[in-house]
């Protein structure tokens, strides 16, 4: 049951800003298309991740979208860390110099709250070619703010699962469950480490960052029964069922994980998944589409099985890269034209078409799992996918209610800082550094910090 989200509190806000500000400076040299153009006109600015799915929506752009609707899209692109500071600044300030920006499903409802962001519905309403209502119920929902309007539209998104080598499992006599649980998933870890020379029973992440290790480790978190806040707000983190998972989680990656693991991320996982050095992995749903790639040494080799569970019956996470319209947008109904086309069914088509349909941002409409190009392209993993984003309750994630949504975060400002300290704390364990329990009273101390913000809100 959802729990009604608090406002940010003052300081919180400042402090977004001002790291922003702060940023600015260091980020002007990074910047790639629109620069300081303004928006208007036949004009929008849009402000983007340099993700792989978002570089080919750059090239498409101009001789698509503009082609169409004569609507000049000037493009500023920067990396995951340095784009969400650029927004926060921008958008936290209305400068209005960004009309789009890609924001997740963590951001959105705490930027709509505070009322950076344009809704979208009235938007929705009058486009019907849209179909909203394609768009798969979980992502919706995870773009809806408090006052039940939409403030965001997906560009992808994704769940996660575990992946696994069957080649592997047969030649060692091991079955995965249909519904693994994580126990299940060490003793399997346990019997194919070493199945071939150097390869590791799992690969799981321990690079620090509240999107690295945390978001798997938070899942393991949930279904082990554990939270970072109770309902009244009251840290969790030195809990019994926190420390538990914790303890789980780092065992299994020391006993029985990758190589350098406390340095591993997604794309350390995927390189030793590809390259063969593991025989599991649990992570994003969007992997597999690099795993099933043309030119991958494993494609076909892989199996799919739903993230592991213990006192849920699901866990997978819920993550979006979605756009959101600045509320000082000069040019509004126009990067809502943009939006339309982008996150629309005729843009994976064109994808489809001209670049492939394992490169179609896939994870946010139901129509695209209905699709034959790309249910044959997909056809190991898609209806895994589906089913995952599906089951994904970002509003219900664990066994007890949540004063803030989120599966793999905390649905509230202060959790970047929160989750990289963190994560930081936990990595060290994971090297060796330090003990899970020293890790997580370290952490339960910062989070009381964050419990006196909001406790009696």
């Amino acid at each position: 049951m959802r729990t009604q989200s608090r406002r940010r509190p003052p300081r919180a806000t400042l402090a977004l800003v001002a790291a922003g500000t702060l940023l600015a400076p260091l980020l002007s040299g990074c910047w790639v298309g629109a620069g300081g153009a303004g928006s208007g006109g036949d004009a929008i600015n849009v402000l983007m991740v340099n993700n792989p799915q978002m570089v080919e929506l750059q090239k498409l752009t101009r001789a698509h979208f503009t082609k169409e609707t004569g609507i000049k899209v000037n493009f500023t692109v920067l990396p995951e860390n340095d784009v969400r500071d650029k927004i926060s600044q921008d958008f936290a300030n209305q400068a209005g110099q960004y009309d789009v920006a890609t924001l997740s499903n963590y951001e959105i409802p705490i930027y709509a709250r505070n009322g950076w962001l344009h809704e979208m519905n009235g938007y929705v309403a009058k486009d019907p070619g849209y179909d909203e209502q394609d768009v798969l119920k979980p992502m919706r929902q995870s773009l809806t703010a408090d006052d039940g309007k939409l403030y965001g539209q997906p560009f992808y998104g994704e769940s996660s699962f575990l992946m696994y080598r069957k080649d592997v499992f047969e030649e060692k006599g091991l079955t995965m469950p249909a519904h693994p649980t994580w126990q299940q998933v060490a003793d399997l870890a346990a019997r194919a480490d070493g199945a071939e020379p150097g390869m590791k029973g799992i690969c799981l992440r321990g690079l620090p960052g509240w999107g690295e290790v945390m978001a798997p480790l938070t899942t393991v978190v949930n279904t082990f029964g554990g939270t970072w806040f109770d309902k009244n707000w009251k840290a969790q983190l030195n809990s019994p069922a926190f420390e538990k998972a914790t303890k789980f989680y780092v065992d299994l990656v020391r006993e029985h994980g990758e190589s350098g693991a406390a340095q591993s991320g997604f794309a350390e996982c995927l390189n030793n998944m590809t390259q063969g050095k593991v025989a599991m992995w649990y992570d994003a749903t969007s992997a597999a589409g690099s795993l099933e790639a043309a030119n991958s040494p494993v494609k076909g080799k892989v199996g799919y099985a739903p993230a592991p569970v213990e006192k849920t019956e699901s866990s997978g996470w819920l993550y979006t890269w979605a756009w959101g319209i600045q509320k000082a947008s000069r040019n509004p109904d126009n990067a809502w034209k943009f939006i339309s086309w982008a996150s629309g069914k005729g843009y994976e088509e064109l994808v489809g078409d001209q670049v492939g349909w394992s490169n179609v941002p896939a994870g946010k409409r139901a129509s695209t799992y209905a699709n034959a190009d790309y249910r044959k392209e997909a056809g190991a993993f898609q209806e895994m996918t589906k089913e995952a984003i599906e089951k994904a309750r970002p509003n219900d994630p664990g066994v007890q209610p949540r004063p803030a949504p989120g599966i793999q975060f905390v649905g509230i400002p202060e959790f970047t800082d929160l989750g990289t300290k963190v994560s930081q704390e936990i990595s060290a364990a994971i090297a060796g550094r330090q003990s899970v329990e020293s890790a997580l009273n370290k952490s339960q101390a910062l989070a009381e910090k964050i419990s006196e913000e909001y406790e009696g809100r």
